[in-house]
């Protein structure tokens, strides 16, 4: 089935045979899996994978052995009033990282469009005993652009009942520089001489856990003929103010961190909403090159909500 992979405990993650691709001009460069077959160990939840260059290189991993709940780019967050909707072990103040049985599930219930480069889904986020606590509703677009291609995610959290819902992670619950959750992106651990950039700073210590106008990664992929270069873009003026959340050493990935330091609590009749573009390139480009492609994308200013949203709405 398209988007399957498999990971350490032998279990599929897989689609329900209806996964959609996502396509540029008539060629695929992404797969939606919407219903994945997934342990609930992992949180599951619809994601994009595999994610491709123009030239068919993969740019995203899902369920790799070192973090079996990160799945291609999805949308995750740790503490959810206190369920994990990230995967893997949940982090305490007082005791660290714990296997807590304490993980839910995002669930797909309805396509609102659907077209080759346009899908936007809503989704109800589950916690542990069952109850939904959130509703989501999910822009993901795909467009051309000159030698690459843009891939556009916006999201929209709303409380499904009467009580506020308070968003956290490791980060708000006592682990520096951890506050990861929201919009993650996880990169192929085959990649040879990954780097890493943004405006202010290069590798992991220089761009981890600040915000800036952009965030690019450039890769090998077997080969530096088949490297790839990625720029991360937040996509409106709520998410540029976000830190970015970068790994490297331990494992490669990226994400915008929506509750970084302190929780966010998210009250009925209010949206939480955000928006990241990214821009997906095959080869190696070099700083100056990566510059003048997010000063183009972004050279009307930061790009307005997907779908109205904007911040709190």
């Amino acid at each position: 089935m398209g988007g399957s992979v498999t990971g350490p405990s032998g279990r599929v993650a897989a689609g329900d045979g209806e996964d959609r691709p996502l396509s540029v001009g008539g060629r695929e460069v992404a797969r939606h899996v919407h219903r994945p077959e997934l342990e609930p160990y992992v949180a599951p939840r619809p994601y994009l994978h595999p994610v491709r260059t123009l030239g068919g290189t993969p740019v995203t991993d899902a369920a790799p052995v070192d973090h079996r709940w990160h799945l291609g780019c999805s949308v995750a967050i740790q503490d959810v009033a206190g369920t994990n909707i990230w995967g893997g072990r949940t982090y305490r103040r007082e005791d660290g990282y714990q296997d807590r049985d304490d993980r839910g599930s995002v669930r797909h219930r309805d396509f609102l469009v659907d077209e080759p480069d346009h899908v936007v889904t809503a989704h109800d986020w589950i916690a542990r005993d069952g109850r939904v606590v959130l509703t989501e509703e999910r822009d993901v677009r795909a467009a051309p652009g000159d030698g690459h291609w843009v891939l556009d995610v916006g999201f929209a959290l709303r409380v499904a009942g009467s009580e506020p819902v308070e968003l956290g992670s490791p980060g708000t619950n006592g682990r520096a520089d951890a506050g990861y959750g929201g919009f993650f992106w996880r990169l192929p651990a085959s990649a040879a001489a990954l780097e890493v950039r943004s405006a202010h700073g290069q590798g992991e210590e220089g761009t981890h856990g600040r915000p800036s106008p952009w965030l690019a990664v450039t890769a090998d992929a077997g080969s530096p003929s088949s490297g790839y270069t990625l720029v991360f873009l937040p996509g409106d003026a709520a998410t540029a103010a976000d830190p970015w959340f970068v790994r490297v050493a331990a494992y490669p990935g990226v994400g915008s961190a929506l509750a970084y330091t302190d929780p966010v609590t998210l009250v009925p009749g209010e949206a939480l909403a955000r928006r990241v573009r990214v821009l997906v390139a095959d080869g190696r480009r070099s700083p100056s090159e990566i510059k003048a492609l997010a000063e183009a994308e972004a050279s009307d200013g930061i790009a307005g909500p997907v779908s109205g949203w904007g911040g709190r709405a």
